[in-house]
Formats: structure tokens, sequence, C-alpha cells
């Protein structure tokens, strides 16, 4: 009776050492599986946790790119451009503008009726590119003895810029409309002569047909600058 009852309680033992390893095993097996399962620290330098699940690391990385500057936003506050790619620099101020000269103008005298004794210059951009009309003109009368004076009160705030096509002009006092100039002669040529960036005439000059009666000039002799419409030169 004793022996049949050890043998049972045995077995009993046996039983329940083995289901208590059985239950070790599947324990250290499923803890493996989903180590090796894990998530990758694939989005480290964005600042996304590397335990989080796939479908919140996606989340997270949406998340941190959306608080990322862009290329172009980051150009723009940085350099000051508008765009990354958008910048054009100094191209279409240089490389399509010239200056202005006898040989990409066409220059023109008129006698008006109003004001009296005045004289409009016009110039015409003949050429292909864009052209900046610097200063005012030197002129250059027959027999004249130096270049006459700017009236400064027409300075422009801005270089004449004349597209092709386009026109600037320059109005000539000839002389005092009431007798008060000396030295009063009648011209029959001129020549016109243009300036440079650095405000230097430069060239021989053009020479621009005048009345076949000329015109007549005195020390009141004077000229504007180059301004883009004919009223302001006259005025």
């Amino acid at each position: 009776m004793s022996s049949t009852v050890f043998r049972s309680r045995t077995a009993l033992l046996t039983a329940t050492f083995a289901a208590a390893a059985s239950l070790a095993l599947t324990a250290c097996g499923t803890s493996q599986d989903t180590g090796a399962k894990s998530t990758p620290n694939v989005a480290a330098d964005n600042g996304v946790s590397s335990t989080a699940t796939p479908k919140a690391a996606a989340e997270d990385i949406k998340t941190a790119a959306s608080r990322t500057d862009s290329p172009a936003t980051v150009s723009k506050q940085g350099s000051g451009s508008t765009t990354a790619k958008g910048s054009t620099g100094s191209k279409g101020s240089t490389s399509t503008t010239v200056t202005c000269t006898g040989a990409n103008t066409r220059v023109t005298a008129q006698t008006v009726s109003r004001p009296l004794n005045h004289l409009l210059l016009t110039v015409k951009n003949t050429g292909s590119k864009t052209c900046y009309l610097y200063g005012y003109p030197a002129l250059r009368f027959t027999d004249a003895q130096s270049v006459p004076p700017v009236d400064e009160d027409t300075q422009p705030q801005a270089v004449t810029t004349l597209s092709p096509g386009q026109s600037g002009y320059a109005g000539v006092l000839l002389s005092a409309a009431d007798g008060s100039g000396t030295n009063g002669y009648t011209a029959k040529t001129l020549s016109v002569i243009f300036q440079n960036r650095a405000l230097d005439f430069v060239g021989s000059g053009v020479k621009v047909a005048l009345p076949a009666k000329g015109v007549y000039i005195d020390s009141s002799l004077r000229t504007t600058y180059w301004l883009t419409n004919p009223v302001d030169a006259l005025n």
C-alpha cells in the first residue's frame, strides 16, 4: 500500500516538473521573438523614439519632417533670396544693359515755339539692348569755347534708361528771352557728347543737324539732364 502511494507521488512530481519546464521554454521563446521584432532606430536623426511600433514610428517621422525647414525657406532666411533657385543675380542688369553712345542711338535736334529760344534734343535707342543714358549732354556749337553748364534742378532721381526703340530727351536754353545774354552769335553746327557710368564725357561726339539758318545762342546757354519726358525737358 505504501509502495503504491510513493510511486503515485513520484509520477505526480515528475509531471509537475515537466509542465513547469515546458512553460519556462515557451516564455523564453516568446521573449526572444519579441526582441527580434522590435522596431529599429530608423528615425533617430529626426528625434523619433527607437522603441515605437512601425506604425507609430512612421507617424513620428512624418511629424518630425513637417517641423523641418525646406531648402527654399532656409535659403530665404539665411541668404536673403526669395527662393533657393529664384535669384537671378546681376545677369539682367549687366549682360543685357549697355551705355548709350553714338553707336547705338540716333540724336536729333528740334527747335520749339514754346518756350522761347529752346531746342529739344531727342536720343532714340536704335540698338538691340537696353542702354543707360547717363548724366547730361556735352554740347559743342560752332566756335564754342566751352561746354555749356547743366541746370542742376533738372537732375532725375534715377538714370534715364532706354529700352530698344525708346527715346530720352534734353532741353537746351539757347539764349535769354529778355535779351540779357551776352556774346550772342548764330551757330550752324552741333556735336553731342555722351557721358559714361563714371560721368566722364567720352568720344568725339555725334554730329546733329540744325536748322539751315542755324540757331542763335548767347551766354545764357545751358542744358538739362537726360530725361524720359520731353515736357519735363522743356520745362
